[in-house]
């Protein structure tokens, strides 16, 4: 029988080096894009997420996509304009 792990989140964590960033961003600041999954609440998380992101960093633009439906993969079309339009995208799913 194989083992089961469980993660509690209330956890103490460990001890661990803190991570150094690699790369920096440019005098622009970054092209954020963001996919809404178009899930009752995603709206509200994503725009939570980039108002965090433009307090720890320079942002360029925001490029907002809405996939059609929650249940459908996002179209080539919003993919295509994302990688023209950003450097990194973020995408999230909320109720």
């Amino acid at each position: 029988m194989g083992k089961i792990f469980l993660v509690v989140p209330d956890a103490p964590l460990e001890d661990v080096a803190p991570l150094k960033a690699n790369r920096t961003v440019g005098d622009k600041g970054i092209r954020l894009g963001v996919l809404d999954n178009s899930k009752g609440n995603a709206d509200y998380l994503l725009n939570f997420i980039v108002e965090g992101v433009k307090k720890e960093f320079k942002v360029a633009s925001v490029a907002l996509k809405r996939k059609p439906a929650s249940s459908a993969a996002a179209t080539t079309r919003i993919l295509d304009e994302l990688e023209k339009e950003a450097d990194v995208v973020v995408s999230a799913m909320a109720d």
